[in-house]
C-alpha cells in the first residue's frame, strides 16, 4: 500500500530540483540575449560603413535574438508548469494534515430544495466538496458539483473503474491539473461555444481568392520598383488601395478581434490539455469513450484547436503598428487573418462544445482520482443488487474527521429496514447520519469509501436535517419542516430512496411532534422505505414493537467522575442516559 505523504514529499524534492534548474537556464539565456544585443549594436557601429557586412551583422543578430526569444519562452513556460505542479504537491501534504478550509467552498452548487447537499455538508466551508475538489477550470468544478450531487446511480462500476485507473496516474494528473491551472480567462466556455455555434461570416467568399492575389501584386510591384523597372509611386498608390480595401472591413474586423482577445491567451492552454488527453493511454470504459471524442476524426482536437490559436495571434499582431501598416497595405493582414478565422470556425465550431465537455470530465475526475490516492486505505464498496442488503460496512466513518478522533461503526441496513437512532445530545446521532449519507453519495459516484469493507445496493438518497425558515418567504420553521416532508413524500411516489432524518417536526409541541412522528415512520415502513431517522423522543422507539422493520440503534452516553464520557458507537437498542439536565448544572445555567 502507497504511502501519499512520501510520494508528495519526494515529488516536492524532484520539482524544487527541476525550478532551480529552471531558474539558472532563464537566467543564462537572459545573458544570452543581451549578449547578442550588445554586439549586435557593436558590431553595427564597427563595420557601419560597409553595407553588406552590416546586412549580415543585422541578419544573424536579428535572427539569433529572435530564436533566443523562443527558446526563452519555451522554457518560462515549462518553469512556470514546474512551480505550478510543485505549488499543487505542497497542497496536497497541508489537506492530508486536515487543512484545507481556504479552498473553495462551492456555496455556488447548493441547491436549497436539493434531495441532499443542504443536510450533508456536501458544499460550503468544511464541506466534503472542498475537501475532495481538486480541479483546475470551473467547467470540471461544476463537473464535480453536479456529479457528488447527481444521485445517478447508473453505471457506478464504470466510474470505480476510471477513479482506479486515474488514481495510479498520480504524475499525469498532476501535470493536467497544473496546465487546468494556468487558464486564466474570465470568459467560460458555454460563451465561447454559444459564439461559435452562433457565429456569421462576414467575408465574401471572392476575398479568399484577392487576398493571396493581392499580397502576390504587392511583392512583384516591389520587386519591380527596386529594380527600377517601374516608378516608386506605383508601388506606394497600391499600399494605399490595401489600406482603403482593409478600411472598409474595419468596423467588422475590430468586433472580432475584441471577441478574439479574451479567450487567445488560453487557446494554448486548452491545446495542451487536449493533447496530455490524446497522448496518455487509458483503458477504463469511461475514459476511452470521453478521449474517443476529441480523437474520432483523422486530425486530432489540439491539432485543429492549435490552428485556431495560431490563427488568433495572427490577428493580434495587427496590435503592432509595423504589421497593421505595412501588413494591412501590401498584404491585405486584417482579412487574411480573419478569413482563416472564419474558415475555422466553420469547419470545426461545432466540435468545440465536446471538447471542452471533455476537459471538463477530466478535470472532475482527476479529483477523484486524487481522493482515492489519497486515502489508500478506503475501500470501494462491493455492488450488490440481488440481497436483501441495503448497506452492510465494517468499521464505517465519517470522510472528514481524522485520525484518532474517527470512530467507526459496523452498519447492517436490510432493504425497507428503518432504524430509529436515539442518544443523548453530542453522542454521535447526527453524524452518524451524515456519514452513511455520505458513504451513499460517494459510493454512487464511484469512490471508495471510508470503511474497512462495505456492499451496498446502489439508491438514491433524499434527507431531511437542516430545516430553516424564511421571513422573506413569510414561512415559519414548522411549515418548512411540513414542506420539506412533502417534498420527500413526492419524491417517493416517483422513485425509490433511502431517506435519512433528523429529529423533525421540531416546530411544534412534543406531544405532537411524537405522534406526528410516530405515523410518518408508519406510513414509511409500510411504504417498505429504507430509512434512518434520528430522535430524542423514546416513543419512537415503541414502533418496534408493532412494525417489523422498524428496529431500535443508540449511541451511548455516561457520567463518570462528574464528567461525560462518549463512545460514538453505535448499538443495538434504546438509548437510556441522557443529559441536558447535567450539562445545565455543569455550565451553571440552572
Amino acid at each position: 500500500m502507497h504511502d501519499p505523504v512520501l510520494v508528495y514529499q519526494k515529488r516536492l524534492k524532484e520539482f524544487n530540483e527541476l525550478i532551480q534548474k529552471g531558474n539558472r537556464t532563464l537566467k543564462l539565456i537572459g545573458s544570452l540575449r543581451l549578449l547578442v544585443f550588445l554586439l549586435t549594436v557593436v558590431l553595427t557601429y564597427l563595420f557601419f560603413e560597409n553595407t553588406p557586412m552590416i546586412l549580415v551583422i543585422l541578419g544573424v543578430g536579428v535572427t539569433t535574438f529572435v530564436f533566443l526569444v523562443k527558446v526563452y519562452l519555451s522554457h518560462k513556460s515549462s518553469h512556470l508548469l514546474n512551480k505550478e505542479i510543485y505549488a499543487i504537491n505542497e497542497e496536497e501534504l497541508q489537506i492530508l494534515k486536515g487543512d484545507y478550509l481556504d479552498r473553495p467552498e462551492g456555496l455556488e452548487y447548493e441547491e436549497a430544495n436539493h434531495f441532499y447537499s443542504s443536510d450533508i455538508d456536501l458544499f460550503g466551508r468544511g464541506s466534503f466538496f472542498q475537501y475532495a475538489n481538486r480541479t483546475g477550470l470551473k467547467e470540471g468544478r461544476k463537473y464535480l458539483a453536479d456529479l457528488l450531487s447527481s444521485n445517478n446511480i447508473q453505471d457506478i462500476p464504470k466510474r470505480q473503474e476510471a477513479i482506479r485507473e486515474l488514481a495510479g496516474k498520480t504524475a499525469w494528473r498532476q501535470n493536467f491539473t497544473a496546465l487546468a491551472r494556468m487558464v486564466k480567462s474570465e470568459t467560460p466556455t458555454k460563451s465561447i461555444v454559444a459564439w461559435l455555434k452562433g457565429f456569421k461570416p462576414f467575408m465574401a467568399s471572392y476575398f479568399k481568392w484577392i487576398v493571396p492575389l493581392f499580397g502576390l501584386v504587392s511583392i512583384l510591384l516591389l520587386a519591380a520598383a527596386i529594380l527600377s523597372f517601374i516608378s516608386s509611386q506605383l508601388p506606394f498608390y497600391w499600399f494605399l488601395t490595401g489600406l482603403a480595401i482593409t478600411a472598409t472591413h474595419l468596423k467588422k474586423v475590430n468586433n472580432l478581434s475584441a471577441k478574439t482577445n479574451r479567450i487567445k491567451k488560453d487557446m494554448q492552454q486548452y491545446v495542451l490539455l487536449l493533447a496530455a488527453i490524446e497522448n496518455e493511454t487509458v483503458h477504463a470504459e469511461l475514459l476511452k469513450k470521453e478521449k474517443e471524442g476529441i480523437i474520432a476524426e483523422q486530425t486530432k482536437a489540439s491539432e485543429k484547436f492549435k490552428k485556431f490559436s495560431r490563427a488568433l495571434d495572427a490577428l493580434d499582431n495587427r496590435n503592432n503598428l509595423l504589421v497593421a501598416v505595412i501588413g494591412n497595405g501590401f498584404f491585405l493582414w486584417d482579412l487574411y487573418c480573419t478569413l482563416r478565422i472564419e474558415q475555422w470556425i466553420l469547419e470545426h465550431g461545432k466540435e468545440v462544445e465536446q471538447w471542452f465537455d471533455t476537459l471538463a470530465f477530466f478535470d472532475a475526475f482527476n479529483s477523484l482520482g486524487t481522493f482515492a490516492f489519497n486515502h489508500p486505505k478506503n475501500t470501494y464498496p462491493e455492488i450488490v443488487g440481488n440481497t436483501s442488503k441495503q448497506i452492510e460496512a465494517k468499521s464505517l466513518g465519517h470522510p472528514l474527521i481524522f485520525g484518532e478522533k474517527r470512530i467507526c461503526s459496523d452498519v447492517l441496513l436490510e432493504k425497507e429496514d428503518f432504524f430509529i437512532i436515539t442518544g443523548a445530545n453530542m453522542a454521535g446521532k447526527s453524524t452518524f447520519l451524515r456519514t452513511v449519507s455520505l458513504f451513499m453519495v460517494m459510493a454512487n459516484s464511484g469512490l471508495p469509501v471510508c470503511a474497512v469493507q462495505s456492499k451496498y445496493s446502489p439508491i438514491k438518497l433524499i434527507t431531511s436535517m437542516r430545516t430553516i425558515d424564511s421571513l422573506t418567504e413569510n414561512s415559519s420553521y414548522f411549515f418548512a419542516e411540513l414542506s420539506r416532508l412533502q417534498f420527500i413524500m413526492d419524491q417517493l411516489k416517483e422513485d425509490t430512496y433511502l431517506v435519512v432524518l433528523d429529529e423533525i417536526l421540531k416546530g411544534t409541541n412534543s406531544v405532537d411532534k411524537a405522534s406526528g412522528s410516530k405515523e410518518l415512520i408508519k406510513k414509511l415502513s409500510k411504504m417498505g422505505v429504507t430509512g434512518i431517522i434520528a430522535t430524542h423522543d423514546l416513543s419512537l422507539c415503541e414502533l418496534s414493537k408493532t412494525q417489523d422493520k422498524v428496529k431500535n440503534h443508540f449511541f451511548e452516553t455516561q457520567i463518570v467522575d462528574d464528567e461525560l464520557h462518549f463512545d460514538y458507537l453505535l448499538k443495538e437498542g434504546i438509548c437510556k442516559n441522557m443529559n441536558a439536565s447535567f450539562l445545565l448544572r455543569k455550565m451553571d445555567i440552572v
